[in-house]
């Protein structure tokens, strides 16, 4: 029975508990924003304050809000398309059963032709259709309230929560170089030319970023390749005499060390050296400004941080630094590729662990690694601060 029984249950991806905790807490905020703020909004009761459909919306924007469905687009443009649909569709069309069903199958129609196809914006164009005598009297004023309403709060909510709570969204992929050439991940294995041919042999539709599936395949491909070959980790072939600089460091000396010791990034460490970030030769180019004295936080950096922080920035290494997420001695080499690529980083530091830096391996590295599988032998680790940071 058990088996039998299973087979109606749907191959859900894998989550964590926390993953599983902040869906939940973000769709509650979410919806709770959404209705106070439009409860505060409207002067009197005749008018809807929360449609059901949000509750859609919130399960996407919340629960999986990598998906192409509930990007700001396709909340947005979703659901003023269908309650536009709706209201046109219940002023023209009598019978109300056959104004429903012409108004989901016109929505769905614009959704995928105007690429903001957003489910919950099906239930939007019923609403607008068999919403009652109260969304009836609104006619296409149902489109600013309560539906554009609604969406934007619900979508500022989203935008603010994810990403306060350490998810990327709008959900977008890593830029790479602005060259014709693909990313140094893409140039092995499959090509992006076989992925599209296979999707479009498939012909439907899938919940899930074209490239966050060609990222997926490309982890299944470096996961065998892991399997196949030796046991080699970031221990075996890591720079060990790292420098590094502290975060209140200025911005001229981080320009100094990469010249003096002909290097290309630095990590940026505490006292206990453990890694705040990194600064790279990009983060000085794109996040600094140069005069005849050298690097320098220009106006709208420092606006930017100003706001970020909430207090003024010194014009250090911490505040060009890029985030970066360090890995162990012991990570395999088949599991450090497809994190530097995924990165967009040249260099990724590795700490022991208390998280403290022990080596940096950059893709320099990798190249006889991926070519030989011989064993390196391990060396005491060196690192060099050059500027201690402050101590409060």
């Amino acid at each position: 029975m058990r088996t039998f029984l299973s087979r109606f249950l749907p191959e859900l991806t894998p989550v964590s508990k926390r993953e599983r905790l902040r869906s939940a807490a973000g769709a509650l905020v979410g919806i709770l924003a959404t209705g106070l703020v439009c409860r505060a909004s409207v002067p009197t009761e005749a008018l809807p304050i929360l449609i059901a459909p949000m509750g859609a919306s919130a399960v996407l924007l919340f629960a999986v809000p990598a998906s192409p469905l509930a990007q700001p687009w396709s909340i947005l443009g979703g659901n003023l398309v269908a309650a536009l649909v709706g209201v046109t569709a219940a002023g023209w069309i009598a019978d109300p059963f056959v104004a429903a069903a012409c108004a989901i199958g016109v929505a769905i129609a614009l959704m995928m032709l105007l690429r903001c196809l957003h489910p919950p914006s099906g239930a939007v164009a019923l609403t607008a259709v068999l919403g009652g005598p109260a969304v009836r009297a609104l006619g296409y004023g149902f489109v600013l309230w309560p539906v554009a309403a609604n969406s934007l709060i619900l979508l500022a909510t989203a935008l603010l929560f994810n990403n306060l709570t350490g998810r990327t969204y709008p959900h977008h992929r890593p830029a790479g170089p602005r060259t014709e050439d693909p990313p140094s991940g893409a140039r092995v294995g499959f090509r992006a030319a076989d992925l599209d041919a296979a999707l479009e042999e498939f012909d439907q539709l899938l919940d899930v970023d074209r490239g966050d599936l060609e990222q997926i395949l490309r982890r299944v491909q470096m996961r065998v390749y892991g399997r196949n070959s030796g046991p080699m980790t970031c221990a075996a072939i890591m720079s060990r005499d790292v420098i590094a600089v502290a975060p209140d460091a200025p911005l001229a000396e981080a320009m100094r060390l990469l010249r003096r010791h002909r290097i290309k990034a630095l990590p940026v460490t505490d006292e206990r050296a453990r890694v705040l970030g990194i600064v790279t030769q990009t983060d000085l180019l794109d996040k600094a400004a140069w005069d005849r004295s050298g690097p320098r936080l220009g106006l709208g950096r420092r606006l930017l941080l100003t706001a970020e922080r909430g207090r003024a920035p010194h014009g250090c290494a911490a505040d060009i630094m890029s985030a970066v997420e360090p890995v162990r001695p012991d990570m395999s080499i088949a599991a450090l590729v497809p994190r530097m690529s995924e990165a967009g980083l040249h260099h990724l530091p590795v700490v022991d662990t208390d998280g403290r830096l022990v080596g940096i391996v950059s893709q320099t590295d990798l190249i006889p690694a991926l070519l030989s599988e011989a064993g390196v032998p391990e060396a005491p680790s060196r690192v060099r601060v050059s500027a201690q940071p402050a101590l409060t």
